[in-house]
């Protein structure tokens, strides 16, 4: 395709994304656009940039991962889906009781839509989804999106907390383990490092609402604080919870830059930056930690799953009310269209997450999008 129809393309489609008007009005602004587009030449025009060869590359790369990651999605919520309608129990059962007659039952699940065939259900809900709308949930008669509208940035909050808790303590405590190998400085943070790891994460939960919460009165257990009441308070409830869940993540990314950091101190470009008068944290920060990030980038991708996945337990420790509260209960009370809505989003948040990572990757290292 020529570059310039390919500009084309691309404002078009920017007019149609940002303006939903019809698509004649929309090409209206950027009609002087599309007549540089067709004959631009390269310097002739100040101030238009086109999109030059050695770009296509990285634009290939990226319309690569958007179309795997819209394809997982999609994969995602028709197996859950799907999932949902094969395993035993009835909603209309669960939400009449045991005593109910088969005829309300029935009118019920002609009400719910459950007696229509799987892929028609899961066909309308795709279609809701793309327009915003998660159903109507059975136990609370309300709609999906508003009932977990509240229960989202708190499920945020949490991973964003833990997550910027593991970097903020395992880049340097990884990078100081690396260039002291071997000292009994490093075998003694390896070895707390160790036995950090071993622990899982709602135990140290556990042991930090029994330690600072009933022992040392920094927090009332149980006392959360909604947003829209404090918001520094509801930032403080949850630096437990989070600290919880970043503790053994942040032992592990340590142990796993400390052993990228070291296998790139024994490479001949430091040798080299050596040579040529550098500093050792010159070297370090501006040669050596940029090639060590590209393996821990894949960690740190999976560690914000992983983070989404324990907050889900975590928020019954501490009794807050996010989305893992929300999906317990939801699950017990068989109300699939909250349980389907919240996987959902878990799987959007953690396959945006490694789209990100991934765009990462060809930035960082742009051998990696051309092997792609």
């Amino acid at each position: 395709m020529p570059f310039e129809i390919f500009q084309i393309y691309l404002a078009i489609c920017t007019c149609i994304v940002y303006n939903k008007n019809d698509v004649h009005e929309n090409l209206q602004p950027i009609r002087p656009m599309l007549f540089c587009a067709c004959f631009y030449k390269p310097g002739k025009i100040p101030g238009v940039h086109t999109l030059h060869k050695e770009e296509f590359p990285f634009m290939k790369y990226i319309a690569k991962k958007f179309g795997s990651l819209l394809l997982t999605l999609l994969l995602v919520s028709f197996l859950s889906f799907f999932a949902f309608s094969v395993i035993p129990g009835d909603a209309a059962k669960s939400q009449l009781g045991t005593e109910a007659t088969p005829e309300r039952i029935e009118a019920l699940q002609k009400e719910m839509g459950l007696d229509r065939p799987v892929l028609e259900r899961y066909a309308s809900w795709v279609t809701g989804f793309f327009h915003g709308d998660l159903g109507t949930s059975y136990s609370y008669s309300m709609p999906v999106g508003e009932l977990i509208r509240d229960k989202v940035p708190i499920t945020i909050a949490i991973t964003v907390i833990a997550f910027l808790m593991i970097l903020v303590v395992s880049i340097p405590i990884g990078i100081f383990t690396a260039q002291h190998a071997g000292g009994h400085l490093d075998r003694l943070i390896m070895t707390i490092n160790q036995v950090i790891m071993s622990v899982p994460g709602f135990f140290i939960g556990i042991l930090i609402t029994y330690l600072f919460g009933l022992i040392l009165k920094w927090f009332q257990p149980g006392a959360y604080v909604p947003i829209s009441e404090n918001f520094s308070g509801f930032i403080g409830y949850l630096v437990a919870p989070s600290a919880a869940i970043a503790l053994p993540r942040c032992s592990m990314a340590v142990k796993m830059l400390r052993s990228s950091v070291l296998s790139q101190l024994d490479a001949d470009y430091v040798r080299t930056a050596y040579s040529r008068g550098n500093s050792t944290r010159r070297v370090m920060y501006h040669h050596v930690l940029k090639n060590a990030l590209i393996p821990v980038l894949t960690f740190w991708g999976m560690t914000i799953a992983d983070i989404v996945a324990n907050s889900i337990i975590l928020e019954q420790v501490f009794s807050i009310p996010g989305m893992g509260n929300l999906l317990i209960t939801s699950i017990s009370n068989r109300d699939y269209p909250v349980v389907q809505g919240i996987l959902v989003l878990i799987a959007a948040l953690i396959i945006i997450i490694n789209f990100v990572v991934d765009l990462l990757y060809g930035r960082i290292d742009p051998r990696i999008r051309v092997k792609d």
